[in-house]
């Protein structure tokens, strides 16, 4: 349970903090386009799990993902590392690991469903 409360505090910072840290660039992206409120809390903890933890991230979540768009999910991650309760990640991991699962949800989107 207390995992699941660090969990959720650190989703609300991933949507959140940042703002005053944030370059302007990845700032105006997520607010242009409204990137915060179009992804659901279940599927962002997903996400945030699996670029800053370790974990994976659901079918429906990679649609929603990939439904916004590469130029978001960079900005987010960018704006999150920019964040200083992320100081001590190291960058070069985090972004290889985005990249990951952007290319495993874009992958997962892309195949055709199997029949059943």
């Amino acid at each position: 349970m207390a995992s699941l409360n660090v969990y959720s505090a650190l989703v609300v910072l991933f949507l959140t903090c940042g703002a005053a840290m944030a370059t302007k660039e990845n700032d105006q992206i997520i607010k242009e386009n409204n990137c915060e409120t179009k992804m659901g809390l279940p599927c962002v903890l997903e996400a945030f799990t699996s670029i800053f933890e370790t974990g994976t991230i659901s079918n429906k979540c990679c649609g929603e993902l990939v439904g916004l768009g590469k130029v978001f999910h960079s900005a987010l991650v960018k704006r999150t590392l920019e964040n200083p309760l992320f100081k001590d990640l190291r960058p070069a991991t985090i972004i290889a690991k985005s990249i990951q699962t952007w290319n495993n949800c874009l992958a997962l989107i892309d195949s055709p469903s199997p029949s059943t």
